[in-house]
């Protein structure tokens, strides 16, 4: 059995200083951008970003508009990083499978490049739906495979050092949420990135 928080944890307290100049912070990069595309927010929206990694997407969307932030990461070097960076915003160390924030307190959440690690997405969406207000929303920009390579690479992904479980299509995402009452707004594709849009009804 794998454990893949603790793998990731250990994966990305190693990462975690220099991140943004590594390979993998200029991969998730693109991802980043892509959500600054796409999200429009209110002055003073509370914005959990979950597997927050340093901060960088809060910073960005803090800086586009001014937000609450809050972030959440298995790693705690990432969230000492991201305090420093951002340290008017609030953060923790957690899994994503139990969000230490109250019920009905987020008007948005992110999650960046990260999904595919996350070890029980049924938890994650159940606690998404708990935090988030009523009309609240989700952007997740995920890696995206077609079909056939997510049946040859999803067998052997649990190999990977870091700490990663599968690869997902867009449907397969909404239908986890759709379970705890969030309906899809939008799926946009862009090469080898998916951004899956819910909210919460």
């Amino acid at each position: 059995m794998f454990d893949y928080n603790k793998k990731s944890r250990k994966a990305y307290n190693k990462k975690a200083d220099g991140y943004d100049d590594s390979f993998e912070g200029r991969f998730t990069l693109k991802f980043r951008e892509l959500l600054l595309s796409e999200i429009t927010l209110d002055v003073n929206a509370n914005v959990l970003d979950v597997a927050c990694g340093n901060g960088s997407l809060l910073a960005a969307l803090n800086k586009k508009t001014p937000i609450n932030g809050f972030g959440i990461d298995i790693a705690e070097n990432m969230i000492k990083n991201a305090s420093v960076k951002t340290p008017d915003m609030v953060f923790r160390t957690s899994g994503c499978e139990s969000i230490p924030f109250e019920d009905s307190s987020m008007d948005l959440i992110t999650v960046s490049a990260a999904y595919h690690h996350f070890p029980d997405t049924t938890a994650f969406a159940k606690e998404a739906n708990r935090v988030l207000k009523t009309k609240g929303k989700i952007y997740i920009a995920e890696i995206y495979l077609p079909l056939f390579l997510r049946m040859i690479l999803n067998p052997f992904v649990p190999l990977m050092p870091d700490g990663d479980v599968r690869f997902y299509s867009p449907k397969k995402i909404i239908r986890n949420f759709e379970r705890f009452g969030l309906q899809k707004t939008d799926i946009k594709i862009h090469g080898g990135i998916q951004i899956v849009v819910l909210q919460k009804l």
